[in-house]
């Protein structure tokens, strides 16, 4: 894998993950968020994750990156909010 300017990882976060020897789960997660806190306002994050995973995933399906990866496009991973007596619960 060679470093090249890709649009949906500008400061090449998570093309730098997959370089870490032995990175774990819970380290790709961390690496994770601080991409998508810099997804702009207004774009459509999933997009960006799936051409992610499209660049990156293909050739690393074991990698945990690509398992942090797939994880953000489940739709049951989409937090639901709870409101009034049963969020206190």
């Amino acid at each position: 894998m060679t470093r090249q300017a890709n649009p949906h990882d500008p400061r090449a976060l998570i093309y730098e993950s997959y370089r870490i020897e032995g990175i774990g789960e819970a380290e790709c997660r961390s690496i994770f968020l601080d991409w998508a806190i810099g997804v702009p306002i207004g774009e459509d994050s999933r997009l960006h994750v799936e051409a992610l995973l499209q660049s990156y995933g293909t050739d690393n399906p074991d990698h945990p990156m690509t398992k942090v990866l797939r994880a953000a496009l489940d739709p049951s991973a989409a937090p639901k909010r709870r409101g009034g007596a049963m969020g206190r619960r």
